[in-house]
Parts: structure tokens; C-alpha cells; sequence
């Protein structure tokens, strides 16, 4: 039975505010240089960004995050977005068919998205001793 509620759909200032309203990120208690690794090197990338890859897995806009990072390359191509740093992004973006980049689409129109690596072990965020 479908709903008869009215779907808000969300678009431009909408729908950043809403991702920087819900996101985790911003109450994590996290230094700002945790979410900018050095490293261009992926698996380099992903360890230096482990703290904060750890706060996106749980985080509810996760994937608008992602898709938001993905939209607005000017400022997505820095950091971390929706868990993924960001040689793992342009490897989605250059995936992402090309009428989606840049649009201002609505958070209703958006993707799923699984990442193209294992979560990061919740050990290596709390012992932080591993290699």
C-alpha cells in the first residue's frame, strides 16, 4: 500500500543542510587533519583516515554524503566523504555516468553505493596498533 504522505524531495542548500544537520562528523569530538589524509596512496590514505572512515560507517547520511561529494567535485575531491577517501571517490565519480556530475539533483534520485573496500576493522580504530 503506498504512502499518502507527501515525499519531500530535497535539493541545493536543502539538502547540504540536512547531511550537515544528521551527519556524524560533525559532533565526533575528531582533530579536522583526521579527515584529510596525506597519503595519495589508497591503502595509505585509508589507514591515516581510520578514525574518521570508522564515524562514516554508522553515520545516516552516509550515502548523501557520498553522492553530495560526488556532485561537487570542486569541494569532494578533498577529505573524507560518505567513508571514502578520495582516490576511492574519483575512481566512483569516473564510474558515475557523466549527466550526474555537477547536477543538482535531488537526494530521491541518488545511487547506492557499496565501497570499494572492506569497512576498516573496528581494532584499528580503537588500538590504532596495527601496521
Amino acid at each position: 500500500m503506498a504512502s499518502s504522505l507527501p515525499v519531500q524531495r530535497l535539493t541545493g542548500d536543502a539538502w547540504w543542510a540536512r547531511v550537515a544537520r544528521q551527519a556524524r562528523c560533525a559532533d565526533s569530538g575528531l582533530d579536522p587533519d583526521e579527515w584529510f589524509p596525506v597519503s595519495i596512496e589508497p591503502a595509505r590514505a585509508r589507514h591515516e583516515a581510520a578514525a574518521a572512515i570508522a564515524v562514516c560507517t554508522s553515520c545516516p547520511v552516509r550515502a548523501q554524503c557520498l553522492q553530495l561529494s560526488l556532485r561537487h567535485w570542486d569541494v569532494g575531491q578533498h577529505g573524507i566523504w560518505g567513508g571514502l577517501v578520495a582516490t576511492d571517490r574519483a575512481h566512483l565519480r569516473r564510474q558515475w555516468p557523466g549527466d550526474h556530475r555537477g547536477r543538482r539533483g535531488t537526494a530521491g534520485s541518488g545511487m547506492i553505493v557499496r565501497p570499494p573496500f572492506r569497512p576498516v576493522p573496528f581494532g584499528l580504530v580503537q588500538g590504532g596498533g596495527a601496521q
